[in-house]
């Protein structure tokens, strides 16, 4: 049966390009908007609380934080810290949740052009989540504020902090990797990593730095030294090399294996064709970066990817707005909406999988959201494959042991 149509969780007033749901609060920040342009459209991080109402995930808008004329377009979240990429530049947010201070008036609002916490108004046909006023308010301030591209279309594509946050690592349009200490925010190291643009990058824990480049190349670092570069196709000679271009990455826990590590990879078509080739999902082993499967994942070009916590399911974006689910270990695919978005899917983010990320799935095997171009943060739902307990499952075994033998009495008479 096919996936009902995802609940539109949220839409903002301006297109949005990133999202993050943070791992220990009901709470996810989105971001985007219109840029320098002067066209009315704003920029902003918008602060959305989660929660379970009537048995459905529903989000409310808890405070706006403006960005003048500076569109978010990248984000990496470590606590209550954002690295949010805008322009050339990568801005250093700190955020805090705070209870509400009395208000005279309609106020409402905070300074700054900061939209505090709104009163949700009910359900509404689109099933955006308005409801009930909110506890908390969020306060938001700049603590860093550094270059990160140095292109003449300078724009910063990628951004990731490492497992302990002390490392910050930023990539972007003019191919250099820039590593910068956290929370000094000081410079340790750039290099050129790439012929052009780095679309993505991905931290493993030994601080390994695998990016991805529309240069075709997949190249893991140890600093700046070159560690490999990653050959997808070796064990595929019917695919050239400049075919596919690398278009994200990312690392993933193994499913029962504390140990394990694994890459991700996502392979698109360089050239556009009248009748598309498919796009291709690679795993990798994360120690030895050996190939371990590839397979095909669609012919819609993919250009967002995301792991959930335990590393047991991928989530795929489109540039035709389509979403899907695979399952980590056999590439298969488990969920798809076509045209989910109306446009081009920006990011998505699985729900931590931590204690407030269980409550909010509510019984769900996996919660993903997407945003797009078209303003929506939309919510996909896995519910949970069903499956025979243990207890029910060995008495089911032994009747049909039993009755096959007597089966096989009643037809061979003397059999026992």
């Amino acid at each position: 049966m096919a996936p009902r149509r995802p609940a539109e969780l949220y839409r903002a007033p301006f297109p949005l390009y990133t999202v993050r749901v943070h791992p220990r609060r009901p709470l996810a920040i989105t971001a985007g908007g219109g840029g320098a342009a002067k066209t009315g459209i704003r920029n902003g991080v918008h602060f959305l609380q989660l929660e379970q109402i009537g048995g459905q995930l529903s989000a409310s808008l808890l405070h706006s934080h403006d960005t003048e004329t500076r569109a978010t377009m990248t984000m990496a979240l470590a606590g209550d810290i954002i690295a949010a990429g805008q322009d050339a530049s990568c801005h250093i947010l700190r955020f805090s949740l705070q209870a509400p201070e009395a208000k005279s008036g309609p106020a409402g609002r905070s300074g700054g052009g900061e939209k505090g916490p709104r009163k949700r108004k009910g359900p509404s046909p689109a099933g955006q989540g308005d409801t009930q006023s909110q506890t908390n308010e969020v306060a938001v301030e700049t603590l860093h504020s550094v270059r990160t591209d140095f292109s003449p279309d300078a724009l910063q594509k990628a951004v990731r902090f490492n497992a302990d946050c002390s490392l910050l690592v930023t990539g972007g349009a003019d191919g250099f990797l820039r590593l910068w200490e956290f929370p000094s925010m000081k410079k340790t190291l750039e290099f050129k990593a790439h012929d052009g643009e780095i679309e993505d990058i991905a931290l493993g824990p030994d601080n390994k730095v695998v990016t991805a480049g529309r240069d075709f190349q997949c190249c893991v670092w140890q600093r700046d030294q070159l560690v490999t570069g990653l050959r997808w196709n070796e064990n595929l000679p019917g695919i050239p090399d400049k075919a596919y271009r690398y278009q994200a990455c990312r690392f993933g826990a193994v499913e029962d294996n504390a140990g394990a590590l694994r890459l991700y990879t996502v392979q698109v078509p360089h050239k556009r064709e009248r009748r598309p080739p498919p796009c291709y999902l690679t795993k990798w082993d994360g120690k030895s970066f050996l190939p371990l499967l590839t397979r095909p994942c669609g012919n819609e070009v993919v250009s967002c990817l995301s792991v959930s916590d335990s590393g047991t399911f991928l989530g795929l974006g489109t540039v035709t707005g389509s979403v899907a689910i695979h399952i980590a270990f056999s590439l298969q695919r488990l969920y798809y909406v076509k045209e989910a978005h109306g446009i081009v899917v920006t990011d998505i983010a699985f729900v931590p999988e931590s204690q407030h990320g269980r409550e909010l799935l509510a019984g769900n095997e996996a919660a993903l959201l997407s945003v797009a171009v078209d303003s929506r943060c939309k919510l996909h739902l896995l519910p949970s494959r069903r499956s025979l307990p243990i207890w029910l499952l060995l008495p089911l075994c032994a009747g049909l042991i039993v009755a096959t033998i007597l089966l096989l009495q009643l037809a061979f008479p003397g059999f026992l």
